[in-house]
């Protein structure tokens, strides 16, 4: 019996971005130049496959430095920490390496840039997301405000209404932050904004390619975690650009193929944290079930790339 037809769309840029390749680099580096194990405090970036491939490899996952031992290092995770961690790791003398990604990392050097001005700032991003912990943990208590949704501003209470600046998470939805920074904007007219868009290019990128692919496509799939912020936007995305049905998967065994039935198209992506292998996967299950027509639907070329910290450079360089 013949297999029906299916044309099936491939977004591009898809997967990993260069601060995920980064920080899952950092931590195969330090096994390599200190053994196992290495502590990493956090999931490393946000994937089960991911985070269980490196603890075969020897790292050892922990939520709280207090967890680590004073004798092996530890690496903070690609999301970024408050700036108390660091610092507890100094005076305990631990090695650690900061695998926080530089484009996270370049929003705290913003925060701090406008607190030393005397600004208050005001934070979008999702409560208890380990980026915004981070991010806020930067300035002392009271100094960063948290809001949500355009709501959130208009109960927002504030120090002075004149001094304010605000930053965002790095993975969230284009469109719903344009609307909290419209309401900020009308309702502290002088608030000072980044000098460049703190949500990052490949956030950005694969939303683009879901909006573009979106309108083609009877579904769409999602490979990337539960706990993945910039996965979950994708699938917001995917149905506020028109697609009926739009879903998170980790992997191929987690595909709901009944309520695919009857599809002619689906559109395939993947989170800034989700390997390719997992996504040759899902469309390796579409092939065994499926006569697949496969097109590419690409809005960006990536060709970012961020160095490791100087304390790796010389891992696997002759000696």
């Amino acid at each position: 019996m013949p297999l029906p037809p299916l044309t099936l769309y491939l977004a591009a840029p898809r997967g990993f971005c260069a601060g995920v390749d980064r920080a899952i680099k950092i931590v195969e580096m330090a096994i390599e130049k200190w053994g196992a194990p290495v502590y990493v405090r956090h999931e490393i970036v946000h994937n089960k496959f991911v985070v269980d491939g490196l603890r075969n490899k020897g790292a050892i996952f922990v939520e709280e430095l207090d967890e680590c031992p004073n004798d092996r290092p530890v690496i903070f995770s690609a999301h970024g920490v408050p700036k108390s961690v660091p610092n507890a790791a100094q005076a305990r003398q631990m090695v650690f390496v900061d695998a926080t990604c530089p484009l996270v990392s370049k929003v705290h050097i913003e925060a701090q840039r406008h607190s030393d001005q005397g600004l208050q700032m005001i934070m979008i991003g999702h409560e208890g997301h380990p980026e915004t912990v981070g991010t806020m943990g930067q300035l002392p208590d009271g100094e960063v405000l948290l809001v949500e949704t355009p709501e959130d501003v208009d109960n927002v209470l504030v120090r002075n209404p004149d001094q304010l600046a605000y930053v965002t998470q790095t993975t969230l939805s284009v469109d719903d932050t344009a609307d909290i920074v419209a309401a900020l904007k009308h309702r502290f007219p002088k608030i000072v904004g980044p000098h460049k868009e703190d949500i990052c290019y490949a956030t950005t990128n694969r939303q683009e390619a879901v909006k573009a692919m979106a309108p083609k496509c009877d579904a769409i799939l999602v490979v990337g975690a539960p706990n993945s912020s910039n996965s979950k936007r994708l699938v917001e995305v995917g149905a506020r650009a028109g697609c009926k049905y739009a879903q998170l998967v980790q992997r191929a065994t987690d595909i709901d193929w009944r309520s695919l039935e009857g599809i002619s198209s689906i559109g395939i992506t993947a989170g800034a944290s989700a390997p390719e292998v997992l996504i040759n996967e899902v469309i390796d299950a579409f092939k065994a079930r499926y006569d697949v027509t496969s097109e590419m639907v690409e809005t960006a070329v990536e060709n970012v790339e961020f160095k490791v910290p100087r304390i790796l450079r010389d891992v696997g360089q002759p000696q």
